[in-house]
């Protein structure tokens, strides 16, 4: 069975993160969501097929020809936005069997996509999706059901209860005809949950299977950080292969990869991952659900609490940062503060695609880009984003949003005055 993951969007929602990679390439838990994909369809897939578009050179030249031995194959996603238009793009590489269509950039484990299987098998059907229950559907498609197979796909129903719609599905090589008369939607999208719904009307046979496993849709940057803490909390093995000094103490589970140096007076509170050959210390302090990766530096008198780190990049003197995620290759200067906590403790909003939207959270920090450096005492506001290769002086307080590659810059007033 061949298995088409869908990693062609750009990840406009999350920006700053997406400016110079597909979203899929995101690393949570020091390791990029294609690769959790990846690794949870492995057991059920004889080849993968993987439909790119933005920035596919970087995708294809991290995951190269082959995962585990088993081969790797790029196709461009054909004309046309939508999920139906990236299955259809594996048109030529689909024979004469089923085979699995996930999106790459959602968040699941083998139990689900072993009870799609396990429902299509014992069924006599034409497709099927993998759905689960939630008590408010305002940002999911919901799924009708009557009896073992699906009556309908509805898109945002409201705050009701029910099935949503998870992004994984099963077909049969004849849904390309049903796509190939599939209408654009309201949102100028080819929607697959479309032309499931004319596969319906059309009488065709869909069947659904229910996952009560965990599940993240990463379409916002606070969705890194639920995931971030759910892998660090369930699947995280305590191991030390690195060098802890002594003096320093490690409450575990914490993984520390090779090379990497655990200076005297450093504190760290699993669960924690720390990657290969980062500088933690002296003297710092690492709070649980925060995951550091390769090459980083987190030095003297800084606190770090629940965020994500990526690679190369620092946070040497004097720091906070809590519940915020940094990109990489940047490096925040001395006395430079996330906050995370509202004075009215009221739930953190951030501008997703110009609008406001509630993350959920009473307590976010700050969303940083790729390549940013910051000036010594930058204080940033909750739920402030910055923008990759930019650039913020000293003193400056980050109340608003700053765009990529742009400097800021903190003008003073002076009175000199003689003494007498």
């Amino acid at each position: 069975m061949k298995g088409v993951i869908l990693a062609a969007g750009k990840g406009e929602r999350l920006k700053p993160l997406t400016d110079d990679r597909p979203k899929v390439m995101l690393k949570v838990a020091n390791k990029a969501i294609i690769d959790y994909v990846l690794e949870n369809l492995y057991p059920f897939v004889d080849e993968f097929i993987i439909i790119v578009r933005y920035q596919k050179e970087k995708l294809m030249e991290y995951l190269g020809d082959e995962y585990k031995g088993k081969p790797v194959t790029y196709v461009e996603q054909v004309e046309g936005e939508g999920t139906a238009k990236a299955i259809y793009s594996a048109i030529e590489y689909i024979e004469d069997k089923e085979f699995l269509a996930v999106n790459g950039d959602i968040y699941f484990e083998r139990d689900g996509i072993k009870g799609l299987l396990q429902a299509f098998r014992k069924s006599n059907a034409d497709a099927a999706l993998l759905v689960k229950e939630f008590k408010d559907l305002s940002h999911f498609g919901m799924i009708k059901v009557e009896g073992d197979f699906v009556e309908e796909v509805k898109e945002k129903p409201g705050a009701v209860s029910g099935y949503a719609n998870l992004g994984a599905y099963l077909f049969k090589p004849e849904v390309f005809k049903f796509i190939e008369n599939t209408s654009q939607s309201q949102r100028g999208e080819y929607e697959i949950t479309d032309t499931i719904n004319l596969m319906i009307k059309e009488g065709k046979k869909v069947i659904y299977a229910v996952y009560k496993g965990y599940w993240n849709d990463i379409g916002r940057p606070w969705n890194l950080l639920e995931l971030n803490e759910y892998i660090l909390k369930n699947h995280l093995r305590h191991s030390i292969k690195g060098i802890v000094e002594e003096g320093a103490t490690i409450l575990p589970p914490v993984e520390i990869g090779e090379g990497t140096v655990v200076r005297s007076g450093v504190y760290i509170i699993g669960p924690v991952k720390i990657g290969k050959n980062s500088k933690i210390g002296p003297n710092c302090f690492i709070r649980p659900y925060t995951s550091i990766g390769d090459k980083c530096h987190i030095g003297n008198a800084v606190e770090i609490k629940n965020s994500i780190i990526m690679d190369h990049s620092n946070a040497p003197h004097l720091n906070y940062v809590g519940d915020s995620i940094i990109g990489e290759n940047s490096n925040l200067g001395a006395g430079t503060i996330t906050a995370n906590l509202r004075h009215d403790n009221k739930n953190i909003k951030v501008e997703i695609k110009g609008k406001l939207e509630d993350s959920g959270r009473r307590k976010l920090g700050a969303i940083i880009g790729h390549n940013v450096k910051t000036g010594i005492n930058v204080t940033i506001y909750p739920g402030r984003k910055i923008g990759s290769s930019s650039f913020i002086g000293p003193g400056v307080i980050v109340d608003n949003n700053v765009p990529s590659s742009t400097l800021i810059i903190a003008k003073q007033e002076k009175e000199i005055i003689e003494r007498g």
